[in-house]
């Protein structure tokens, strides 16, 4: 009999049961063992979907779903369901186990000879369980084998299969949202990919309006005597327009990134919206009684804003990568599978704030210059142009305020619940010190790759001034410049999609898509830096041009995607928003050693310094950063608890893996401490000291002596009865837990 035929009898009590369940509010919490997506068929919305779950309840352990289920039904609606033991029939135990046959000697499962039992006590249908909780099927295969310990052939199968069933589960996913609200998928994606990079994409429109309005500023009819020849304005300060943004962001990242691990993510993201509302205020209203004055305001104003920009770095970043992670004891497999995208999703939004950006500049300048983008361009146009420009995304930013002082209110839980494990209040200054003893190297890679491709970023318009200059020969209109921007903006928009679209896959991921971004981008340098005038010439020129849009799209499908997801994930939460910031800093002293030295070297000396920051920033990835694509973000958070208790040789887990680690780690020997069934039972031993402390906890709570805040570090809906039976049967020996104050 098929599965699907043997559960058909059951589906209408599930059905009810689920119904049941839909009623009662965080019942479909997916942080929560044996109600993930997976097993009680959430749909994007959270809302009950009866088509996934029939599916779901139809396939190869569906008893297992049906047990953890009916617990879970036990448990918040008190009811002794049909259903609720039906796996400890020896039968039903049996026909389980044979769902996974784990062989003679499965490297980390069981061993089903009979000659070896590494944890004599369990039942195969607890095996199951446990398994089910600490070996998630898109991490482990059927064997109990963890995908970075499988050969490359059938790390290739198991990562192939695994993702086309998730790409059908999303496309499923989708079509039945579709279905039930044509535009509920455009909302799903609104509401999680552009909200969290609205920050983001807010400052990429500001600052690319920053470089596309300098040149208006110099145009002919507009403000050329104090812009570009600067008779009647300081050139220091005409100067300092690139320096001081850039200082801004600097200061920004740094001392936010700071506060953000202080006080907390939220206040950073509330701080950084009002930061840079107030800036856009200063930039729109920017004046002075001469048109020095005028720039002195505008660069100050620069700066102020600039801070804002800064601290909008660690923030999302953080911010993004801790929502896209569960709260729960257990990661979902939507954290491990999508956590890269998630944080990636939002950072390309910087990349649509430059195409509407440029959009916007184009319209506004042919409304207020009377149909025309050709110079002269009148002083009046100039000026409605900018500011009107800049008073379009002040808008945008007061509502982010808004939205992030009443909308975003758990964003700094995962702190919090990190802080409080530690016993820490404040700064965790204890964390800064083992970051850099542990990690320090790490900072090596996230700084320095980044420092390399903020050189590649700026040194991308070397080749846009020079192919404009071939093509459009003696051109004095700003037109050709804006139009060639809008399309290079839409070539990176590519590349920041499919950097999103790959940067979960096993088989490339994080690292490679670094290591190959910085390559081709030297490689796209390099060839028009020693054959320059050839590439240069009316005769080559497309050759030239198509280089320059190639460079962009690997530099979003590479380094600046990569660097911006990697400079919070490889470091622990408590000092994640100050790594990021010291990172992201580095990387704009790359950005600010290009604008000074470009104004010192020609076109062709540039191409030839250019280049070898993409290998600099290639060897440092290659020596430094490790590889988390596929690493649930909680074992990093479970090493990095044994580090802080000065532990680190007593962790096993797959965060020391020798896949997850860089060539400096292994080769210091950070992976001799990886073990894969001691892991596995040191797991379950953590989960009986958190379920003793439930117990406990709900002892307190009877003698009222417990403490509310507790609450972010104790989940009572985590224990089935299944994992319950198990640590009551084996809990002889064990010291019984009292009530605090006993």
């Amino acid at each position: 009999m098929s599965p699907a035929e043997r559960m058909a009898p059951k589906l209408h009590w599930i059905e009810s049961a689920y119904k049941g369940l839909a009623g009662i509010e965080n019942a479909f919490d997916v942080t929560t063992p044996g109600s993930e997506d997976a097993i009680l068929g959430k749909d994007q919305d959270s809302r009950p979907n009866w088509g996934l779950v029939q599916r779901e309840f139809s396939g190869p352990e569906s008893d297992l779903k049906l047990c953890l289920l009916s617990s879970r039904l036990e448990r918040l609606l008190g009811l002794s369901t049909p259903y609720s033991r039906l796996a400890k029939d020896e039968s039903v135990a049996i026909e389980m186990a044979e769902y996974r046959d784990y062989g003679p000697a499965a490297p980390h499962g069981p061993d089903m000879t009979g000659t070896q039992d590494t944890l004599p006590d369990m039942t195969p249908n607890e095996r199951q369980i446990f398994d089910y909780l600490l070996k998630p099927d898109d991490s482990y295969n059927e064997a109990g084998v963890y995908w970075g310990d499988m050969s490359l052939a059938q790390q290739f199968k198991f990562v192939s299969s695994g993702d086309v069933k998730e790409s059908k589960r999303e496309l499923s996913n989708i079509w039945a949202m579709f279905k039930n609200d044509p535009l509920s998928p455009f909302a799903y994606y609104l509401k999680n990919m552009v909200l969290p990079g609205a920050g983001l994409g807010l400052e990429g429109y500001v600052l690319f309006s920053i470089g596309n309005i300098k040149p208006l500023f110099q145009a002919k009819g507009s403000f050329p005597d104090c812009w570009k020849t600067k008779m009647i304005c300081n050139a220091t300060w005409i100067a300092a327009v690139d320096y001081m943004e850039i200082s801004g962001i600097i200061a920004g990242q740094i001392l936010v990134g700071i506060l953000g691990d202080w006080l907390g993510r939220r206040w950073g993201l509330i701080q950084d919206a009002t930061i840079m509302f107030i800036g856009l205020i200063m930039l729109t209203t920017a004046w002075g009684v001469t048109q020095n004055g005028w720039v002195i305001c505008y660069v100050w104003s620069l700066f102020f804003y600039g801070i804002g920009v800064g601290g909008e770095y660690p923030m999302t970043a953080t911010s993004g990568m801790e929502n896209a992670v569960g709260s729960g004891k257990i990661s979902t497999k939507d954290d491990r599978l999508h956590r890269g995208r998630k944080v990636t999703s939002a950072f390309l939004m910087q990349g649509w704030g430059q195409f509407f950006n440029q959009i916007i500049l184009i319209l506004l300048l042919l409304i207020f210059h009377h149909g025309s983008g050709n110079p002269p361009y009148s002083q009046v146009a100039t000026q409605w142009t900018y500011r009107v420009s800049f008073a379009i995304p002040a808008v945008g930013t007061l509502w982010l305020v808004y939205y992030r002082t009443y909308k975003m209110k758990s964003a700094s839980k995962q702190l919090a619940a990190a802080k409080k494990r530690s016993k820490v209040t404040g700064y965790d200054t204890e964390s800064l010190k083992l970051t850099f003893t542990y990690f320090g190297p790490r900072m090596i890679a996230t700084a320095g790759a980044w420092f390399a491709n903020d050189v590649f970023f700026y040194g991308n318009k070397l080749f846009q001034s020079e192919f404009i200059s071939v093509i459009v020969p003696e051109n004095t209109s700003i037109m050709p410049g804006w139009l060639y921007n809008l399309i290079n903006v839409g070539v990176s928009l590519v590349g920041y999609y499919l950097a999103s679209f790959l940067i979960d896959n096993k088989l490339y991921g994080r690292k490679r898509m670094q290591m190959v971004g910085f390559l081709m981008d030297f490689i796209l340098f390099v060839i028009p830096a020693f054959n320059f005038a050839h590439y240069t010439s009316a005769a080559h020129v497309r050759e030239f041009q198509m280089m320059y849009f190639l460079s962009s799209f690997f530099n979003q499908f590479g380094p600046n995607a990569v660097t911006f997801l990697v400079a919070a994930e490889v470091y622990p939460t408590p000092i994640r928003a100050t790594a990021h910031g010291v990172s992201a800093a580095c990387g704009k002293l790359g950005a600010l050693l290009a604008s000074v030295l470009y104004n010192y070297i020609d076109a062709q000396m540039k191409f030839y310094v250019v280049p070898w920051f993409g290998l600099m920033g290639m060897l440092v990835t290659l020596l430094f950063l490790p590889d988390t694509t596929g690493l649930d973000l909680k074992e990093q958070e479970r090493r990095w608890q044994y580090i802080r208790a000065g532990h680190e040789s007593d962790y096993h887990g797959v965060a020391v893996h020798p896949k997850h680690l860089s060539w400096w780690e292994k080769w210091r020997g950070v992976g001799r401490y990886y073990d894969a069934d001691a892991d596995y039972k040191q797991k379950i031993e953590e989960m009986r000291k958190d379920w003793e402390a439930s117990h406990a906890r709900k002892a307190d709570e009877k003698a009222g002596d417990w403490d509310e805040g507790d609450d972010d570090l104790h989940d009572d809906g985590f224990w089935s009865s299944d994992v319950s039976m198990y640590f009551e049967k084996t809990q002889t020996a064990r010291p019984v837990i009292q009530p605090k104050g006993e």
